[in-house]
């Protein structure tokens, strides 16, 4: 089985002395995993940074079984903010969310191209509002709206909703469009955000909550 992609690298592991093993998230074939031989070599080891984004040729014996792939750089994201903190755990933060919470080989193009965007934007003064409303996009994606009554244990009054019992303020950021919020108001809208994936896709599946998303999080303490 063949196929060739684009994609961002969300994980990797060492396999052995001189290879790796990769997880990529990718525009047709959604989050795929595969062996990259010599990736953990001196000379190709610098273009296997969380968040860059890559061409991959896959191979593999069927499509249950792990790949092996050939990678090519495409655009060193990572290393771009390597001296900017807050913007390295972004990219690590939203690559561990994508990896959590993603299920391998399902296609998802929407979620793709918001992702794309929003690495697109990280040079910009604004990228962390970017960066928040492309969690709750990511969140609708995933089934869970929060402008919609979809789910029985859902209630949303006023500017606050209920989830599982508990009831979580929907900040004003997300309600108007603002491109200079302060670091209170960036806060409480991760707190939201974090509140409606712990909610809805980390306590439900006994998942792990990323700690770069955390960390991230405490920036704005």
């Amino acid at each position: 089985m063949f196929w060739k992609d684009e994609g961002y690298l969300l994980h990797k592991n060492n396999y052995d002395e001189n290879s790796i093993i990769i997880e990529a998230f990718t525009l047709n074939h959604g989050k795929s995993t595969g062996i990259v031989y010599g990736g953990a070599s001196r000379k190709l080891k610098k273009n296997f940074q969380i968040g860059n984004k890559i061409s991959l040729n896959s191979k593999s014996k069927g499509e249950n079984k792990i790949g092996y792939f050939t990678v090519e750089l495409i655009k060193p994201i990572a290393p771009t903010y390597f001296e900017d903190k807050k913007r390295s755990i972004c990219i690590l933060s939203a690559s561990s969310i994508l990896k959590i919470l993603l299920p391998d080989r399902q296609i998802n193009k929407n979620i793709y191209l918001s992702f794309d965007t929003m690495f697109n934007n990280l040079h910009l003064d604004n990228w962390i509002i970017s960066y928040i409303h492309w969690e709750l996009f990511l969140i609708k994606e995933l089934g869970f709206d929060v402008n919609l009554n979809i789910k029985k244990n859902i209630k949303l009054n006023n500017n606050s909703i209920e989830i599982n019992g508990k009831i979580f303020n929907i900040p004003k950021i997300l309600f108007n469009s603002i491109n200079n919020a302060n670091k209170t108001q960036i806060r409480e809208a991760l707190e939201f955000n974090r509140s409606l994936i712990m909610e809805n896709f980390i306590l439900p599946n006994q998942l792990r909550f990323p700690l770069s998303r955390n960390l991230l999080e405490k920036y704005y303490n």
